[in-house]
């Protein structure tokens, strides 16, 4: 299964945000570089945290997130 990056951010806030709902909508996201910033104190651009999904649901996540986020 070969995962795609869907949205990237130095925030761990935001990524746990946009994976939060992801998981709640029925999607399959993945954080990766979760600890990178920890590591690498934010001096390097492999720091970016990824939430990444798989190919198969890409085009369907980008128009969930696209889409306001309901109250």
């Amino acid at each position: 299964m070969k995962l795609i990056t869907i949205f990237s951010s130095f925030n761990q806030m935001e990524i746990q945000e946009i994976r939060a709902r992801l998981e709640t909508a029925g999607f399959h996201p993945f954080v990766a570089n979760e600890i990178a910033p920890m590591i690498l104190a934010g001096y390097s651009k492999s720091a970016l945290i990824r939430v990444e999904v798989p190919e198969v649901e890409v085009d369907e996540v980008r128009q969930f997130l696209a889409a306001p986020a309901e109250a």
